[in-house]
């Protein structure tokens, strides 16, 4: 038999379980990864197949492997080729379940073969494996091979662990019928959406220094002053992303009644952002950054935390009502300076679902609650943020995400792993139970020049591809996409549907299907 023949769909291979056992032939299953086959499988394998006639191996899905967020290296149908290769392998099967539970009790095999780390695992996936194998008359072997190799420690030892980012990259796209001209369709079907912005402005000024050496009187670096250069930032920054992808922004905000604030004023507004800002700061939240070159070395913040009063709270929600009037979406960035309060959500959030078909939301830093945001359709933390706001700082991330979705009712999630990529998050309608659907994007630009408004700029381009009608998978591609541009610029330069349009053209900047 062939290597692509012996990889069977479930009914084919209880098809065959069922010959074989009317040919009084017993049946050896085992069940794993094999992300990397290495001798140590093949001894488990070969060691199996003595145990019996024929040897049945089911290899668990993409988005069941969870040993990391850039796992599996090898995506399944590669995998399951590659165990299948092997002379000792007769069936292969891709298993669908997080666990060989539903498929152990289907093909009720007469031997089940773990590694004998399992021999005594107390792990409840595992003991319901044996109990299951053994209810149904067959017996749970052990194997102890003598080679000891692992998929995980092999691949941590490579230099670059994620060689197959196009590979996997294509693979989704493919999956998701992610093409060029979708993509491109989608930037087009944005252009003109009305999206509400509300937020803490913030500024962040670039102090561009050159370093003279070290200062006489202690050892500390001395520099020379170069040059200034202020880049909006906070929602402010959202919202110019949202107008240089072609949709009518509308800010609201809160800022000073100062020089900063009127020159952030009249730039917002020649970008063609809608502001619709109160004036109660003393001063604007500036964030001062003192770099050499593009090395940042240190930065000082400037401007404290003023929560809203009750009465700036009510105005705000008016505003922000009246604004997402007719809007296609509302984006809120909570930087936790203040205008974004729990009175304001409690009053505004039921309010805009009712009447606004997206809203999306993170926060940034630990001022801001991400659990707050009860019933939205979109939350874009980080892993950190999304940890932080559960005091999770152990468990799997997709147990995260599954008690963050739990605790909101959002409906979607995309949690960015930094120079990992992101995975995104959403409930499985279609199941019968309880389960999230997940998938991993690599980073497509891991290395940058300034990490500063990524965010941003993947927060503003993911919730405009959803008001445009895109799947959560393309609101990630088009978000990662619009971050690794913004990543090659120092400070907060706005994105543009253009320079997306451009990246996706690039053919050597990621696999891309026609």
């Amino acid at each position: 038999m062939s290597h692509g023949t012996k990889v069977c769909t479930l009914d084919a291979l209880l098809s065959r379980r069922e010959a074989e056992r009317h040919a009084g032939r017993a049946v050896v299953h085992c069940h794993g990864c094999f992300d990397i086959v290495h001798p140590g499988h093949i001894q488990h394998l070969q060691f199996a197949r003595s145990l019996g006639d024929v040897l049945v191996v089911s290899v668990s899905a993409d988005r069941h492997v969870n040993k990391g967020v850039a796992r599996p290296l090898i995506p399944d149908d590669l995998r399951a080729a590659s165990v299948a290769a092997l002379e000792c392998v007769d069936y292969v099967y891709v298993n669908a379940e997080p666990t060989a539970v539903e498929l152990l009790a289907a093909l009720r095999p007469d031997v089940y073969v773990k590694g004998s780390e399992y021999e005594r695992s107390a792990d409840s996936r595992f003991l319901a494996e044996r109990e299951t194998v053994i209810r149904h008359g067959g017996r749970v072997v052990f194997s102890d091979c003598g080679v000891v190799y692992s998929s995980t420690a092999l691949i941590g030892s490579l230099s670059g662990p994620d060689r197959l980012r196009d590979e996997k990259l294509a693979r989704l796209r493919e999956r998701h019928g992610l093409t060029d001209s979708h993509l491109s369709d989608l930037l087009a079907r944005g252009r003109g959406m009305r999206v509400v912005v509300v937020g803490d402005y913030i500024l962040d000024r670039y102090h561009f220094c050159d370093a003279t050496g070290v200062a006489g009187e202690g050892p500390m670096l001395s520099l020379r002053a170069l040059h200034e250069t202020d880049f909006d930032g906070g929602a402010g920054v959202v919202a110019l992303h949202l107008a240089g992808l072609g949709a009518r922004p509308v800010l609201v905000s809160a800022l000073a009644d100062d020089e900063d604030a009127r020159r952030a004023e009249l730039r917002l507004a020649a970008a063609g952002v809608d502001l619709r800002c109160s004036r109660p700061r003393r001063q604007v939240v500036t964030k001062h950054r003192y770099l050499v070159d593009h090395s940042k070395l240190f930065k000082v913040d400037a401007g404290a935390a003023a929560p809203a009063d009750s009465g700036e709270e009510a105005r705000v929600a008016e505003r922000l009502l009246q604004a997402a009037e007719g809007a296609d979406a509302v984006v809120f960035a909570d930087f936790g300076y203040g205008i974004i309060t729990a009175g304001l959500l409690d009053r505004v959030l039921p309010l805009l679902r009712a009447r606004v078909p997206v809203l999306a939301a993170d926060v940034s830093g630990n001022r801001g609650s991400l659990l707050r945001y009860h019933g939205v359709d979109l939350l874009c933390p980080s892993e950190r943020e999304a940890r932080e706001a559960q005091h999770d700082f152990s468990g799997g991330l997709g147990a995260v995400a599954w008690n963050l979705l739990s605790a909101t009712g959002a409906r979607q999630a995309i949690i960015t792993l930094g120079k990992q990529g992101l995975v995104t998050f959403e409930r499985d309608e279609h199941s019968a139970a309880e389960r999230l659907r997940s998938e991993y994007l690599p980073a497509l630009c891991p290395q940058g020049l300034d990490a500063l408004g990524c965010g941003d700029a993947l927060l503003a381009t993911a919730t405009l591809t959803l008001c445009a009608g895109g799947s959560l998978q393309a609101a990630a591609l088009l978000g990662s996409i619009a971050a690794a541009v913004e990543v090659q610029e120092v400070g907060n330069v706005p994105v543009t549907a253009e320079r997306i349009r451009r990246y996706l053209g690039k053919r050597d900047a990621m696999s891309v299907a026609a």
